[in-house]
């Protein structure tokens, strides 16, 4: 099986065939990371129900969780106006980030002049 074609049509991607995904806290509103999809990405993780992104360092699929056990159970995915960013609510289970912060945003923020 592959992504719904009426989804696939509607999708803007990269040069390497990638949509930006937003990871968001379902309940809370919070940005927890940025990840890419592809058609395949996308079309794991409507149909299991688990965040399932494409690493473009590894140049592989991976379903959030399968090696940290902090898994992403997805409530909703939606498509911008423009087509060219997904937006991933999910309920987090641990950790978001690879470091081990709940969100991949806790870095701090950058001082306006």
């Amino acid at each position: 099986m592959s992504l719904d074609p009426a989804i696939a049509e509607r999708l803007k991607r990269t040069a390497d065939g990638l949509v930006p995904a937003i990871v968001q806290q379902y309940d809370t509103g919070e940005v927890l990371m940025l990840a890419w999809m592809d058609d395949e990405a996308l079309h794991r993780t409507l149909t299991t129900g688990r965040g399932t992104y494409w690493s473009r360092s590894r140049q592989a699929y991976w379903a959030k969780g399968d090696t940290s056990g902090h898994v992403q159970h997805v409530k909703s995915v939606a498509l911008d106006c423009d087509g060219d960013t997904l937006l991933v609510k999910v309920d987090q289970v641990g950790a978001a980030c690879h470091t081990g912060d709940r969100t991949c945003f806790d870095a701090g923020l950058i001082e306006q002049s």
